[in-house]
Formats: C-alpha cells, structure tokens, sequence
C-alpha cells in the first residue's frame, strides 16, 4: 500500500533539538554489556562503556526530528534502516554527555522516503566523543522529496568480499533478550516485548531490538579486527535488512577491505540468522592503529 502526501515539514530540517546532559554510570554501562551478551572484560568490569552504548545518550531525543518533519498518517510506517557511527574517544563512567540531534534530509528510496537525522555528543566542555548517523525508512511513502543531506555512504563492493572472510563469529539471541535489552537501553517499544502487538504489526512475533543487533556486531568486530580492544574501533556502520529474534542463533562475517584515505584499517561485515536470513547488510568497521 502506498501514501502520498504533501505535508512533510521541510522547513524542520536542519533545526538541532535542545541540548540534553546524561551523567554515565558504570552500572548503566555494565547492564548494556551484559544485555548485549558483550563479552569483552573492559566492558563487563565498567572501565569503559559499549561502542554501541553511544545510542544510550540521546536515546529520547531520537523520535524529535520525525515527529516534527513527517506527517502523522506515516508514522507507523517507519522502519530502522541505516545507523552509522563515528567514535572520537570512549564513553567512560563518571562522564557527562550533552546530546543534540536534527534532521538533515528527506530523499525519495525505492518504495518509500527515507528520513536522514544526526547525532552529536559532546563532553560537557564541547569535546566531541562520537557524531552518528540514523536512517529512518517510510514505507509506501510516495512523496518525491530529494531535501537536503543524506547520511555517508558505507557500501563495500561486493568485489572487496569476494574472498574467504577473516572470521566468522558465532552468536545466539537469548528468550530474554528484547526483555533485557529494553532495560539496559530504555527502548521500550511493544513490537520487541509484546507477542500479541508484535503480530498485528505483521511481525512473526516479538523481533530484536536493531541496536541490540548492531552491539553483537560490534564486539564480534572488536574481538576479530581490534584484538579486542575497543578503543580502536573508529566507525561502525550498518543497514538493517531484516529483524532477528530471540533464541535464533546468527553468524557475523568479517572482510578485510580497502581503507579510507586517513590511513585507518576497514572491514566489511554481514550477519546471518540460523534460518539463512541476511539481517545486516552493508556493514562497515574502521579500525585505528
């Protein structure tokens, strides 16, 4: 089914929401580790915090510019399609972030609009600490919109992965995962712990959280391309294919592939659910020396 409408608020782009402080707590820290079934030691212990923790933050702020720049008959409509992210320096306990996030672009995509937002998080003195960007997909949205910033490219030619992955790493979603990830992040969406909403959504049943997805990337990442240090983790990148769900298992496939111009390592990375469903494409890591 399809939707055209004229009533996207264009004139909302570019508008940053209010600034928003969130003091890191090493509890809060450890919860996500062990809610994302983390298994690296710095993470579990609270010396530092997740890559993927980095969504915590701004978590609240994240429905603002879609709310104020798409129109209301398309709401339910929307997809997670694409989160990229940018770490300039670890999250660590005792920290006070201050968060922002705008809507930067609208564009027409294959049967919908995509709604491209970013994120910024700062230290309390201005110093920046991770810049991500959030793809959100409208289906069945007609509208022909090309408005503005897109978020950047992380694409890998299929070329680049066309030999024998450096590792593939094995993972399994636990019953209780949406459970436990919805309180270690504050993502408290029915579609990841209501049976009953999730199927009159169209869904199978309750699905994983994305971002829980995308921490299970990251450590595989960290484990196989960082010697398991995540401070050297520089960008993570993925689009969200398909969801997985609890008590499926999933193996992460890493490439090593050409690098960007600052000199920094690159791999490629795609997951797979134990049913043979692609649930992250297009997946990108930059590593640092």
């Amino acid at each position: 089914m399809s939707t055209s409408t004229t009533e996207w608020k264009v004139d909302g782009l570019g508008k940053w929401s209010d600034e928003q402080e969130f003091s890191v707590e090493a509890e809060r820290t450890i919860a996500y580790a062990k809610a994302t079934n983390d298994p690296i030691q710095r993470h579990l212990s609270g010396e530092l915090a997740p890559p993927v923790f980095a969504i915590v933050p701004p978590f609240t702020q994240l429905g603002e510019p879609t709310m104020s720049i798409v129109p209301p008959e398309l709401l339910m409509r929307v997809l997670h399609g694409e989160q990229d992210m940018h770490f300039h320096r670890p999250i660590v306990p005792g920290m006070t972030l201050v968060t922002r996030v705008a809507g930067l672009g609208v564009h027409k995509a294959p049967s919908g609009v995509t709604l491209h937002s970013k994120i910024e998080t700062r230290t309390e003195d201005g110093e920046p600490v991770n810049d991500q960007w959030m793809v959100a997909f409208f289906r069945g949205a007609e509208d022909e919109l090309d408005i503005g910033e897109t978020a950047p490219s992380h694409r890998v030619p299929d070329d680049q992965r066309s030999a024998e992955p450096i590792a593939v790493v094995k993972q399994h979603f636990d019953a209780d995962q949406t459970f436990r990830y919805s309180e270690a992040s504050g993502d408290q969406m029915p579609i990841h712990l209501d049976e009953d909403v999730a199927k009159a959504m169209g869904l199978p049943g309750i699905i994983i959280h994305g971002l829980c997805t995308m921490a299970f990337n990251s450590w595989a990442v960290v484990q196989e391309a960082c010697d398991g240090d995540s401070e050297r983790l520089k960008r993570l990148a993925v689009r969200f294919s398909r969801p997985a769900l609890p008590e499926q298992g999933m193996s992460t496939s890493i490439w090593s592939v050409e690098g960007p111009a600052n000199g920094r390592a690159a791999y490629a990375f795609e997951s797979t659910t134990s049913d043979g469903n692609v649930v992250i494409k297009d997946g990108l890591a930059e590593v640092a020396d």
